[in-house]
């Protein structure tokens, strides 16, 4: 009998990581990456499958995407639909999936312990909540039922995700590039799917889709293409026997590995091309594709990363610093893409100011001049030594990250041909200087090997086609010869030829050398920073990293000033001068960022903040530099018109967000004592020049108070110093107390009922979206927000099935607690096709439903959401910048609660099921008279477009015919003698386009088999009870939609009307 093997259990681990691992390989091939964590608070697992969308089948795109979301719906162990959300959701935790190219990823997160203590040990016991989930899990890989049921649903699911994104940029234009590559290769292919490719199309093709579902799934998901990464206190030991018994079961069908080696994504055609698009959004960009080789294997050398290193560097000497100069461009972008197994893109993307649009040209010949530059020089070991050093110290000082985002990214990476004991470090870590590799990788950025890409709503105008699947409209055209010629002028170009001002980058000045940490034994990590300055003109919080011991740190200045939003001209003034020091300080601050060193600028209400983060040796270098950047400004007229058009374009651009984006907007706006819309900050950036940005950023830094958080490798004296700094350089007056902002909200009265409508600005989107919102009361009152708490964690799960996967109202659903300045409430979010007024019904009526759930809720269901909220709660930070986002959130809120979650947890446990019914009843129940609701309205300008397109429609009598024809072969099969004709009379009242459709089919099945064939009753009642599981495939394949039957729906209760 074949057991499991051991593959590696020494895996190379960042050096403070007390994670133990082990690789194992079961008997079925299935590869598993165990991971004991005796610290964790979260159990996650992931599942990574070798098969995504360029598997799909040429006349059916979408099949792997429809297959992720099919196998949720129930397995043969447990066939419950929703029964593994609901046991996630009663132990903390949540799942999800993504389909990419080649790879279908699963993945969850669950209370690593069942005891309320969050310090518990589950000592291996099977009742731990990460076993209970690893075995609904592994069950979708076994036997997943594909359920008749829920298959119309989650294909409209999948259609409402695909919606969800058509007015969306970056789909429209990920897909043009693909719709526009090589028919031949699997890149071509429509990825999301819609009900038009996965249901009506191949319904009328005669297609059986659900048994096509099946066949994809056992055709392509195999034990030995599948990565599973477990994530768990238990000993690896235990771990190792979990999975061994609960994957055995998949199946294992030797199925290659997928690759694609015998094509490429672009042709001869596709090459020495430009595509002209036309975006949603008012942005423009260039973006220069070249056919890449396959770096899989390259995982010790990785070229493609000296080449993005140089092409993308934003310091002097620089293609970015060279055009930016010019006036041309705001940003570059450089790296590969890996496409598949097989093939690659290596890609140079710029934003282009409009000046830079009117000369494309010139600047794609200057990224081949500096491409150029850098075959002349040859490969040069101390740029590779100086990127090595810190991918080096990048993976030594590596931190904990979420536990899902751990175990879906390394299942994802497991399918690559690492050694398995490279696997947390193989790709992060440049190994050796490959000179050849370098050379070669270079070989492909040549002057025949790419194709550009253009996007701009205005150049040229004369876009002539459209893009099937998100209708954008674009042009293509073969590069004009004498655009070639210069192309390779450029790319042939030597010294004599190019500008002095391309040079490759000098060394870096920001490389941390001081990586040492003063580490000390503590009893217990301090849960709060201390406050060591505390006076008219500054207030210093500093906390000494005592958890991760890391050489990293992180500084938060709050430089408060009212004057940053006074008005909506002074926020988008302060907007503006932001924007004008960061350009500043472009080419200086890219070092520090590419050594691990990064810096924020941004006005708020409260005044202006600045955020330095990262290896804490040169943090105050960079601090220094920022203030005297700040200080010192010169407004430079040339990049103050860039500047400014760029803001003007990130306003206009707002309105064609997707609508739950914006929402939320409009809610804090019509809750906050002051405050202003994106249109009223687009009323004041034309007519501003910049000589008004010079005559205000002084203003803005004449008077204020200095508030500060220093956390992380980072000693008292040094923390006091930062304020000093910010007080020395730019010598500020002191801002009266009197002075600050007071943050205040706007408070609902009891029984009030507004309702605020909005037309959305994008006339092309068909989503409308509706914010429900119901006000609690203050954050001070603890109690209230343990209760409001615990009603979010009660309806999450329930929410989530109801409106969305029972009711189908949309992709987007949301529910849960929402908290502002000084209030708080419950919110519910939907957005969907459907009218918001009908929206707002189904809100109610899930509410009045879940009183009722709540209601007859026993008490261990009860119990184990309170269990499962204050498990959320005592989740421990996982890294140095959780903890210093936990502790800044506190100060710049100035709520100062910095065990907020330990309160939480205090006031939820002796919360009874009558206090939350009392609570219920009271604030949330449509029917209260004492609940105060304000509901949102955006009203989309569009309505969708039919799946089925153009075609003609089965009229309902024809549609009548085809299932009564069905349905006598269906008796004929099982030895009932079928009369077609009486069998049609007893369909004649069946009204296909009725809302209590499946209910009327079997009542004449029932009446049919009853009276006219004669069969007994208990067959009678077998056969129907296997017809209504039909229904939910034999309905939509003959283009019958199965409506939401009203009756089935929660009823609406009668609410008093909106205001």
């Amino acid at each position: 009998m074949s057991t499991t093997e051991r593959v590696a259990d020494k895996l190379e681990k960042p050096a403070l990581d007390d994670r133990s691992y082990r690789v194992i390989r079961l008997p079925n091939q299935l590869e598993a990456l165990l991971v004991h964590d005796p610290d964790t608070d979260k159990a996650s697992a992931s599942v990574n499958v070798n098969v995504g969308s360029f598997s799909d089948a040429d006349d059916m795109p979408g099949m792997a995407h429809a297959v992720e979301h099919l196998l949720f719906m129930g397995t043969e162990k447990y066939p419950v639909e929703n029964d593994y959300n609901q046991y996630l959701s009663a132990h903390s935790g949540y799942s999800n999936a993504y389909t990419s190219s080649t790879e279908t990823n699963y993945y969850f997160e669950v209370a690593a312990s069942s005891s309320q203590d969050a310090d518990a040990s589950t000592n291996g016991s099977v009742d731990s909540p990460l076993h209970g989930a690893l075995d609904r899990f592994a069950q979708f890989f076994i036997a997943p039922l594909f359920l008749s049921s829920t298959l119309d649903r989650e294909l409209k699911a999948v259609d409402s995700e695909n919606k969800k994104n058509l007015q969306s940029d970056t789909w429209r234009l990920n897909q043009l590039k693909k719709s526009l590559s090589s028919p031949k290769h699997p890149y071509h292919h429509f990825s999301t799917g819609n009900l038009q490719t996965l249901r009506d199309e191949p319904t009328k093709r005669g297609v059986n889709i659900r048994d096509e579902f099946i066949k994809f799934h056992h055709q392509n998901y195999s034990a030995n293409r599948m990565k599973l990464v477990v994530l768990g206190r238990e000993e690896l030991d235990e771990l190792e026997a979990w999975v061994g018994s609960l994957f055995a079961g998949v199946v294992n069908k030797d199925l290659p590995r997928n690759r694609w080696d015998d094509v490429e994504p672009f042709s001869d055609k596709e090459l020495l091309t430009q595509v002209f698009a036309k975006p949603v959004m008012d942005s423009r960009l260039l973006d220069i594709y070249f056919p890449y080789q396959d770096e899989e294997a390259m995982y010790e050398t990785q070229p493609s990363r000296y080449l993005s290193h140089l092409i993308g560097h934003e310091g002097p000497g620089s293609i970015l610093a060279h055009i930016k100069a010019k006036g041309w461009a705001n940003g570059l972008s450089a790296g590969v893409a890996p496409v598949c197994p097989g093939s690659a893109f290596f890609t140079v993307s710029i934003k282009l100011t409009e000046d830079g649009l009117k000369h494309y040209q010139e600047i794609v010949e200057i990224v081949f001049q500096y491409i150029s530059l850098i075959k002349q020089h040859k490969p040069q070991q101390w740029i590779v030594d100086e990127m090595k050093g810190m991918t080096e110290v990048d993976f030594k000082f590596r931190q904990k990250s979420p536990a899902t985002s751990f175990t879906s990214k390394l299942s994802s990476i497991m399918q690559q041909p690492l050694p398995r004991d490279w696997l947390l470090s193989g790709i992060s870590v440049i190994r050796r200087f490959d000179s050849q590799g370098i050379t070669k990788a270079l070989s492909y950025l040549r002057a025949d090997n790419y194709r550009l890409t253009l996007v701009s709503q205005k150049f040229p105008g004369d876009w002539d086609q459209q893009e099937k699947w998100y209708g954008t409209e674009y042009r293509v055209e073969a590069i004009p010869s004498g655009f070639q010629a210069a192309v390779r002028k450029a790319a042939n170009s030597t010294a004599a030829d190019r500008t002095s001002e391309l040079h490759l980058p000098h060394k870096n000045e920001f490389i941390p050398t001081k990586l040492t940490v003063d580490k000390r034994d503590v009893t217990e990590p301090a849960k709060n920073p201390m406050l060591i300055r505390n006076d008219e003109a500054v207030r210093t919080w500093w906390k000494k990293d005592d958890r991760f011991w890391v050489p990293k740190a992180n500084a938060y200045i709050t430089l408060r000033n009212p004057l940053a939003k006074a008005t909506p001209e002074t926020a988008v003034k302060a907007n503006l001068y932001c924007e004008m020091v960061k350009d500043a300080l472009e080419e200086y601050s890219y070092d520090a960022e590419i050594a691990g060193l990064e810096y924020q600028l941004s006005s708020y209400s409260t005044g202006i903040d600045i955020d330095i983060g990262g290896y804490s040796d040169k943090l105050a270098v960079l601090l220094e530099k920022v203030l005297v950047s700040m200080r010192d400004l010169e407004v430079k007229p040339d990049r103050f018109d860039i500047i400014k058009e760029r803001v003007l374009r990130g306003l206009r651009n707002w309105d064609f967000q997707q609508p739950y984006r914006q929402v939320g907007e409009f809610t804090r706006w019509l809750g906050s004592e002051k405050g202003w819309l994106n249109e009223q900050y687009l009323a004041e950036v034309e007519p501003l020049k910049a000589e008004d940005i010079s005559a205000f950023y002084p203003q803005l830094l004449r008077q204020m108070h200095i508030e500060c958080l220093a956390h992380g490798n980072i000693h008292k004296e040094d923390a006091l110093r930062i304020t000093d700094l910010v007080e020395s350089t730019l010598r500020p007056r002191t801002l009266p107390k009197s002075q600050w902002q007071i943050r205040r909200n706007l408070l609902l009265p009891p029984g009030s009922d507004f309702t605020y409508r909005h037309t959305l600005g994008d006339k092309a989107n068909v989503n409308h979206c509706i914010e429900y919102y119901l006000y609690v009361g203050s954050l001070a009152d603890h109690v209230l927000r343990a209760k409001l708490l615990l009603l979010g964690q009660m309806t999450e799960e329930v929410g989530f099935d109801q409106l969305r996967t029972k009711e189908q109202l949309g992709y987007i659903v949301f529910t849960g607690a929402k908290f502002a300045a000084t209030i708080m409430g419950y919110r519910v979010i939907i957005q969907s096709e459907k009218p918001t007024s009908y929206l707002e019904e189904r809100v109610n009526a899930f509410l009045a439903l879940f009183a009722s759930r709540l209601d007859s809720m026993t008490q261990e269901a009860f119990e184990g959401h309170k269990k499962s909220l204050i498990n959320k709660r005592l989740e421990k930070v996982k890294n140095l910048d959780q903890e210093s986002e936990r502790f800044w959130t506190q100060i710049s809120n100035e709520h100062f609660s910095f065990v907020q979650n330990e309160m939480d947890v205090a006031n939820v446990k002796p919360v009874t099921k009558q206090d939350m019914i009392d609570f219920f009843n009271h604030y949330i129940h449509p029917t209260s008279p004492a609940r105060a609701k304000l509901s949102v309205h955006m009203i989309a300008q569009s309505t969708p477009k039919p799946a089925t397109g153009d075609e003609k429609k089965p009229s309902p009598a024809e549609q009548k015919d085809h299932l009564v024809a069905v349905l006598g072969e269906y008796f004929t099969s099982l030895g009932i003698s079928t009369d077609q004709d009486q069998l049609t009379k007893r369909f004649e009242r069946v009204d296909l386009t009725g809302r209590a459709l499946i209910p009327a089919i079997l009542t004449a099945l029932s009446t049919y088999m009853r009276e006219d064939a004669k069969v007994p009753d208990e067959q009678s009642a077998a056969i129907v009870e296997q017809g209504q599981k039909m229904m939910g495939t034999v309905l939509p394949e003959l283009g019958i939609e199965i409506p939401v039957d009203e009756e089935d729906l929660p009823p609406v209760p009668t609410v008093k009307e909106t205001v």
